[in-house]
C-alpha cells in the first residue's frame, strides 16, 4: 500500500541465460548471513513446474515472545493483492458479468471523470484517479476502520491527477474501487469472492482476506529496524486497502497461485495475455521484472513493515515468492540471488560488515555537487557518522558505506564514489555513470 516502486533487475540483452539445478547452497549462505546480521526476517519459496525446489524462513513472527517464523508463516502481502483482484475481474469478464470498456459511472458516478474511466483504466492505472495513500493525512487514519461509504468519499474528494487514459500513474484508489465493483457484480463480500473463486479451487490453505494479526494463526507482526533494534509497526486496518492490499498469504501459496494463473487454471490464455500486455510499464495487475534477457511477470507489495515480491518466468515455469515482516536488505537483492541461483549467474553474498571511516573524511565528502551531464544537483550532508544524499526536488536518503570512498543506496541501485582530493563524485545507476563536481 505504500508508494509502488517498480523493481528493475539487471538487464543484459545479449546474454543468454540457461537454466540449471537450483544452487540451494548459495541461498542458504545468504539467508544464514541475513539472519545472523539481522538484515531480514521472512520466508522464500522457489518452485519449478509446480515442484517446490527451495523453502526457507528466518526471523521472528513476534519479537517480544521470541516466536520464530516457519516456512508456512503468513504475512500481509500488500499490493500483490492486486494480482488476485485483477484475476477476479477478468474471471467476471469471461462470464460476461462485466466488460473492460464499461465506464465507472455505472458504479460510482460521484468519482471525477467517471464517464470517461473504464474498468481497464482502473486495472492498468490509467484512470487518473488520485491515490489516497499519497496524502499526508492517510498516515493519521491508516489503523482505523473505514466503511465503504467513507472510503468512497476519501477517493472522490481526492479528485483526478490527469485525464483518463492520457498517461499512467500507480494508484491504490483504482483497486479499492475494483474491490467494490467485484462485490457488486459477484453479489458477495470481497473476502467470500476471493475464497470461492480462487482460494478453494487452488486449495490455498494459508491465504485469505486479512484482519487484525493473530499469532495463534501462524501470522506475523511487522517491524522496522530503528536505533539498532526491530521496532513493531502499526497495523493498517484492512477495511481501507481491500483488494488493493488486504490479503494475507505465504510464499508457498503465492507460488501455487501464480503458477496456476499462468497455467490457465483461473483465466483463459486470452485474458492472461491482456494481463501481460504492458502500457507504459503497467499491465492488468502485472508488471515485468527483467533479468538479463529473461522477462518475468508479477507484482511487489508493501504494507506496514511487510514487503513481498512474487514473480513467474513462463519459459522456465519458475516462480519465486518472497515475503518479509522486517528487512534492512532490499528484497530486490534477495530476488536477484534466487534468480542467479537458478540461472547460474554470479551473485556475491554480502558480509554486512561495517566499514569504519573517520569523521574528518566524511566531512570532506559533504557539500553541494553539480554535473554537466544531468541537471539535478546533489547535496551530501553528514548526521552523526552517516552520510545522506538529496537530489534537487527529492527527499534525502541514507547512504551505506561500502568502502572508504564508496557509498550505496541499495533500494534505488545508486552507487556514489568520492574523490575528495579532486572534489569529485561519480554517480553510478542503471549501468550509467555521471561525474559531479563539488561547488
Amino acid at each position: 500500500m505504500k508508494k509502488h516502486l517498480l523493481i528493475c533487475l539487471l538487464i543484459v540483452s545479449a546474454f543468454n541465460c540457461k537454466s540449471q539445478n537450483l544452487n540451494t547452497a548459495r541461498l542458504d549462505s545468504l539467508f544464514q548471513v541475513m539472519d545472523k546480521k539481522e538484515q531480514f526476517m521472512g520466508s522464500i519459496s522457489v518452485t519449478q513446474n509446480g515442484k517446490l525446489l527451495y523453502s526457507k524462513a528466518i526471523g521472528y513472527a513476534d519479537i517480544d515472545s521470541r516466536q520464530s517464523v516457519n516456512t508456512l508463516s503468513k504475512y500481509r502481502i500488500g499490493s500483490i493483492s492486486k494480482m488476485f483482484t485483477a484475476t477476479l475481474i477478468l474471471m467476471a469478464a469471461e462470464k460476461n458479468k462485466i466488460t473492460l470498456n464499461q465506464t465507472l459511472d455505472r458504479y460510482f458516478p460521484e468519482i471525477e471523470n467517471a464517464k470517461k474511466i473504464t474498468i481497464e483504466n482502473l486495472l492498468n492505472h490509467r484512470s487518473g484517479i488520485h491515490s489516497f495513500t499519497s496524502d499526508a493525512g492517510y498516515l493519521a487514519y491508516l489503523d482505523q476502520y473505514k466503511s465503504k461509504e467513507a472510503m468512497l468519499k476519501i477517493i472522490a474528494d481526492g479528485k483526478s491527477d490527469f485525464e483518463p487514459n492520457s498517461k499512467a500513474a500507480y494508484s491504490n484508489s483504482n483497486y479499492v474501487l475494483l474491490s467494490y465493483i467485484a462485490e457488486d457484480i459477484y453479489k458477495s463480500k470481497y473476502a467470500d469472492i476471493l475464497d470461492k473463486q480462487i482460494i478453494k479451487p487452488l486449495k490455498l490453505k494459508n491465504t485469505y482476506f486479512g484482519s487484525k494479526t493473530n499469532l495463534q494463526n501462524n501470522e506475523t507482526y511487522s517491524y522496522q529496524f530503528k536505533d539498532g533494534k526491530w521496532t513493531k509497526e502499526k497495523e493498517t486496518d484492512l477495511s481501507i486497502p481491500m483488494g488493493a492490499g488486504g490479503i494475507v498469504s505465504n510464499p508457498q501459496d503465492l507460488s501455487t497461485f501464480i503458477s496456476a494463473l499462468f497455467a490457465g487454471k483461473l483465466i483463459t490464455v486470452k485474458s492472461l495475455d491482456l494481463m501481460k500486455t504492458m502500457n507504459q510499464k503497467f499491465g492488468l495487475g502485472l508488471f515485468q521484472f527483467p533479468y538479463y534477457d529473461k522477462i518475468n511477470y508479477g507484482h511487489d507489495g508493501a504494507i506496514d513493515g511487510f514487503k513481498s515480491i512474487l514473480i513467474y518466468n513462463p519459459e522456465e515455469k519458475l516462480s519465486v515468492a518472497i515475503s518479509s515482516n522486517g528487512t534492512q536488505y532490499p528484497l530486490n537483492n534477495v530476488l536477484i540471488a534466487a534468480l542467479s541461483a537458478w540461472f547460474g549467474k554470479p551473485f556475491e553474498v554480502p558480509t554486512f560488515e561495517a566499514v569504519k571511516i573517520s569523521s574528518e573524511m566524511l566531512d570532506s565528502y559533504a557539500g553541494q555537487y553539480s554535473s554537466a551531464q544531468i541537471p539535478p544537483k546533489i547535496s551530501i550532508t553528514k548526521t552523526g557518522d552517516k552520510l545522506f544524499a538529496q537530489a534537487t526536488g527529492q527527499s534525502a536518503f541514507p547512504l551505506e558505506t561500502a568502502s572508504p570512498t564508496t557509498f550505496k543506496f541499495e533500494q534505488a541501485g545508486i552507487v556514489l564514489e568520492f574523490n575528495a582530493a579532486k572534489k569529485e563524485m561519480t554517480l553510478k545507476q542503471g549501468g550509467k555513470e555521471f561525474l559531479f563536481t563539488k561547488e
